[in-house]
């Protein structure tokens, strides 16, 4: 009778299942209010979606959570998009959600990631393109608008942190239509003022707000500012382009000033400590140079001149004998030379020297005669040519050639009757 009856847990896996396969509900889209917000310290979003007549709880896991660009709020309206499915333990419906964005600005947030990633693969944002931002500035401009929280916060921290530092202001509009184009007009002024650091910024506000600072042109005056920009839009969770492009992002209009100013208690500070090391550097090398001038007095130079001229003198003494000694040995060494010639072979029986000179040239005539085959011929041998070339051997013959033969007094030309070659 009771197995009719099933378990909760099996009607729950049921309609789970059901869900799971359902494809209407794989990718659903929903737009809602937020309540009972919680970020976990796993980093998990957990939340309830609501509107006028129904609630829906709703699960974001930190692999997608980390990628939301605002700080989710209770009672603030979103858009979502993930999967319909039941968590079993409770037994209740939730939506798993893969992409969170604020109602009403979704087409921003689409506009602001595909311009981010533009400037990114030009590299605007890379670090080596950024410039320091002077430790000691003594003039820092301001881009923002002439009333409001920001501009207020800025002089303050300024004024109070460093105040011999001269600050100008560019009056701006920071919201609206025509802002962007403010914006970038005061930007470039700026450029003509001497200044060290410009900050450029505004407080904050909603995402529409701060727009202005997510424009390309924007991007772009700052990218092409000589003058060291530091950004400061909105609060510490709102970021810009503005923020990626500039040589430094500070979270608030007050920390920009914070940051672009040193504060002049601690510089005071630091002269304090340099004047204390300066004293001591000046001290220890006035000791240094009062001992090495009675060094110098007491030295033996000083003290007894006339022996360092003596030893000069003895010195330049040895120099000289040495000099002598050398000079000796060298005209020595022509004169040996000199003798060596004189006695020489050849200055001394230069008729010997002719008549070897004279028989050697007789046994090189000599050689010659025996190597000339004219003298060959002489002897009863003769040469005999073919064409004018000189035969060597009978193969380069053949019967009624013509041939020469040279003999020791003439030539005779005959011709070949027979050719017979040696075995």
């Amino acid at each position: 009778m009771n197995e009719k009856y099933l378990t909760v847990s099996a009607i729950t896996r049921y309609l789970k299942a059901k869900l799971d396969v359902d494809e209407n509900l794989q990718t659903v889209f929903l737009k809602g209010e937020i309540s009972n917000f919680k970020a976990h310290t796993s980093g998990h979003f957990y939340f309830s979606l609501k509107d006028e007549g129904s609630k829906i709880n709703a699960i974001m896991f930190r692999s997608n959570a980390s990628k939301v660009l605002f700080k989710p709020l209770d009672g603030m309206k979103v858009l979502v998009s993930g999967r319909i499915s039941i968590y079993e333990a409770m037994g209740s419906y939730q939506i798993y959600v893969d992409e969170m964005l604020e109602d009403g600005v979704g087409n921003l947030y689409i506009a602001f990631e595909q311009l981010k990633k533009k400037l990114q693969a030009e590299g605007l944002f890379e670090a080596s393109y950024k410039r320091k931002i002077p430790s000691v500035p003594k003039r820092v401009g301001i881009v923002t608008a002439s009333t409001g929280a920001a501009i207020r916060d800025i002089m303050t921290t300024i004024k109070r942190r460093f105040p011999i530092c001269e600050t100008i202001l560019f009056p701006t509009l920071v919201q609206g239509e025509n802002a962007k184009d403010d914006i970038v007009r005061n930007i470039e002024r700026a450029q003509d003022y001497d200044l060290d650091v410009l900050i450029v910024g505004r407080g904050g506000g909603s995402i529409e707000d701060l727009w202005p600072f997510n424009e390309e042109v924007v991007a772009r005056a700052i990218y092409n500012s000589k003058v060291p920009v530091i950004s400061a839009v909105g609060h510490e969770v709102d970021f810009t382009i503005a923020d990626f492009v500039a040589d430094l992002r500070a979270p608030t209009p007050t920390a920009a000033a914070e940051l672009a100013v040193p504060n002049m208690a601690d510089l005071q500070k630091h002269i304090a400590q340099f004047k204390v090391r300066l004293n001591e550097a000046i001290y220890k090398k006035v000791n240094y140079l009062k001992l090495y001038l009675e060094s110098v007095k007491n030295s033996f130079v000083l003290k007894n001149p006339q022996i360092m001229f003596e030893n000069k003198k003895q010195s330049l003494s040895l120099i000289n004998d040495k000099l002598n000694e050398l000079m000796i040995s060298k005209v020595q060494c022509f004169k040996n030379e000199l003798d060596k010639i004189k006695k020489s072979y050849v200055l001394t029986n230069p008729y010997l020297l002719y008549k070897d000179e004279v028989l050697m040239v007789k046994n090189i005539i000599d050689k010659l005669n025996l190597l000339n085959p004219l003298n060959i011929l002489s002897r009863g041998y003769s040469i005999t040519y073919l064409n004018d070339q000189a035969l060597k051997s009978v193969l380069k013959v053949k019967e009624d050639d013509m041939i020469s033969i040279r003999l020791s007094d003439g030539n005779l030309n005959a011709k070949v009757l027979e050719v017979k070659e040696d075995k």
